[in-house]
C-alpha cells in the first residue's frame, strides 16, 4: 500500500508536471499549427476534391467515388502506372548499386579523394531543370554529345528521346547520375562506422575481400541501406521534372508517369477532381510500398535481428 508521504509528494508534483506540459505545448504549437495549416488542411481539401467533378470554372459537383471507379477503368492510367513501376524498377537498383560502389571506392582517406566525392555530389545540388536541359541536349539525335562520341567510333547513334524503347532508359540514366551522390555520402558515413577489428578477425579466418564485404560490410550497413532504399523508392514514384523537360511524357505515352499524368489532368485538361483522385492513389501506393519495406525490415536489417 502506498505511504501517505509518497502520495503527498505525487500530488505536489502534479501541478509542476501540468505546468511543464502546458509550457511544452506552447513551444510546439507553432509547428503543430503550421503542420495542420500547410499539410493537413490541403490534404483533406484534396480528398474532398477527389470526390467531386471540380472544373476550372463553375461549381463543383459531388459525385462520390466515381472518379476512383473511372480511374480503374481508364486504360491510360494502367499504362502510366506501368511506366511509373518501370522507372522505379530501373532507377532504384541502379542508383543503390552505383552509390554503394562509389562509396566503397571513396570511403578511405587518401590525398585528393575529397575532389572525387565533391564531383559526384555536385549534381545533387544542381537545379533539376538545368540538369535535365543539359542532358536533353546531350541525348539530341544529330548534334548531341553522346551521338557525336558514338560517331567517332563508327556507330550511328539512335534518336534517344524519340524512340519508345530508349526514351525511358535515357531518363533513368539521367536521374541516376543526378541523385547517386546523395546515397553515396550516406553509404560512406556508414562504411566509416564499421569496426576495423571485424575485418581483421575475418581476415584471420581466411576471408578474402569479397567475403569480407558480403559477410561483414553489408550486414553492418543494412540500416543505411534500408534508409536509402525507402528514400529512393519514394523519389522514383514522384518523378516529374525530368519527364517534363526531356520528353513531355512521349514519345506517345512511353515515359508518361503518375505525377506527370496528374499534372496533365489538373493543369492541361482542368479535371481537378480526377487529378486529386489520382494523387490519392499515388499516395496510397507509396504508403503501401513503405509499409511493406518497414514490415520486412527485421528479416534483413542486422541491428534489428
Amino acid at each position: 500500500m502506498e505511504s501517505v508521504p509518497s502520495a503527498r509528494r505525487k500530488k505536489a508534483m502534479n501541478p509542476l508536471k501540468r505546468e511543464a506540459n502546458i509550457t511544452g505545448w506552447i513551444f510546439v504549437s507553432p509547428m503543430v499549427l503550421g503542420f495542420a495549416a500547410i499539410l493537413m488542411v490541403p490534404l483533406f481539401q484534396a480528398f474532398y476534391m477527389s470526390l467531386t467533378d471540380w472544373p476550372l470554372l463553375g461549381e463543383a459537383k459531388f459525385i462520390g467515388f466515381d472518379n476512383y471507379v473511372n480511374i480503374l477503368s481508364d486504360h491510360d492510367f494502367w499504362v502510366v502506372l506501368g511506366n511509373t513501376f518501370y522507372f522505379a524498377a530501373g532507377l532504384v537498383p541502379l542508383n543503390i548499386a552505383i552509390a554503394l560502389l562509389f562509396a566503397v571506392l571513396l570511403a578511405k582517406s587518401m590525398p585528393g579523394i575529397s575532389w572525387f566525392r565533391t564531383a559526384i555530389f555536385v549534381p545533387v545540388m544542381t537545379s533539376l531543370i538545368v540538369w535535365s536541359i543539359v542532358w536533353k541536349y546531350m541525348f539530341a539525335t544529330d548534334s548531341g554529345f553522346i551521338n557525336q562520341i558514338l560517331q567517332l567510333i563508327g556507330i550511328e547513334g539512335p534518336a534517344w528521346l524519340y524512340n519508345p524503347q530508349l526514351a525511358m532508359p535515357a531518363v533513368i540514366i539521367t536521374s541516376v547520375l543526378k541523385n547517386v551522390g546523395l546515397n553515396m555520402v550516406l553509404f560512406i558515413a556508414a562504411l566509416q562506422q564499421v569496426p576495423v577489428h571485424l575485418y581483421e578477425a575475418a581476415k584471420i579466418d581466411g576471408a578474402n575481400r569479397f567475403t569480407q564485404f558480403i559477410r561483414v560490410t553489408i550486414p553492418l550497413i543494412t540500416p543505411t541501406l534500408f534508409l536509402t532504399i525507402i528514400m529512393t523508392v519514394i523519389g522514383s514514384m514522384k518523378v516529374f521534372g525530368q519527364i517534363y523537360v526531356m520528353t513531355q511524357g512521349g514519345p506517345g505515352s512511353s515515359t508518361k508517369v503518375m505525377v506527370y499524368y496528374i499534372w496533365e489532368k489538373a493543369f492541361k485538361l482542368f479535371e481537378f477532381g480526377y487529378a486529386s483522385a489520382l494523387a490519392y492513389i499515388l499516395f496510397f501506393l507509396i504508403m503501401a510500398f513503405t509499409l511493406i519495406q518497414w514490415t520486412l525490415r527485421k528479416r534483413w536489417i542486422f541491428h534489428e535481428n
